[in-house]
């Protein structure tokens, strides 16, 4: 499972505007069109305005931009800058590129327990992609200790997500519990369903 995927930012720009002034939402929806026409220099300034100014969605995509480079020198520093700032407002897609981030130590140093629960926010939530990298983890023991209970939980979250692999790796995983382990991983499941 590769930590960190190179972010398409045609596939990721946001146009929900929610709460925010007129003038913030403008330079925002500029940089989007620029970033889309491919005018990553219009797209960096229109974002760092919005994302100065507090807006989730132009921070994370400033840090897709400096994640990858587009527009601008690539800078893990200020890409996990922007991403945590986007994460911490609950953006659920900087949510689990922080845990990325963490996990691979870009931007910051590594950080297994910070990474695991930026996934855990991120899948909890409805990222999918979290909610089985976590099963992943948890069921080879990849950077966490081996918990085939937890994996069974988070491959049942990442089900409900609508992740494409995670039936197949839950029905792994239920051939390996027993009885008493498959209740234990039901129950953290359900526990998650009503927090």
């Amino acid at each position: 499972m590769p930590l960190m995927k190179k972010f398409s930012l045609f596939g990721t720009l946001i146009l929900s505007f929610l709460s925010y002034s007129a003038p913030l939402l403008a330079d925002y929806e500029d940089g989007v069109n620029a970033a889309f026409d491919g005018d990553f220099e219009t797209a960096l300034r229109e974002f760092s305005i919005a994302a100065e100014a507090g807006l989730d969605l132009a921070q994370y995509n400033l840090a897709i931009l400096y994640f990858t480079g587009q527009g601008v020198d690539q800078d893990m520093n200020k890409a996990f800058h922007w991403t945590e700032a986007a994460a911490q407002q609950g953006h659920i897609n900087a949510q689990f590129n922080l845990g990325s981030l963490f996990l691979a130590g870009q931007g910051t140093e590594q950080d297994v327990d910070q990474g695991v629960e930026w996934f855990a926010r991120a899948g909890k939530a409805g990222h999918a992609d979290a909610a089985f990298a976590l099963a992943s983890m948890y069921a080879e023991g990849d950077s966490v200790s081996r918990d085939r209970v937890s994996a069974h939980a988070w491959a049942s979250q990442a089900v409900r997500n609508e992740h494409a692999e995670a039936q197949t790796l839950l029905d792994e995983l239920e051939e390996r519990l027993n009885a008493s382990e498959l209740s234990q991983a039901r129950r953290l499941f359900a526990r998650w369903q009503i927090e």
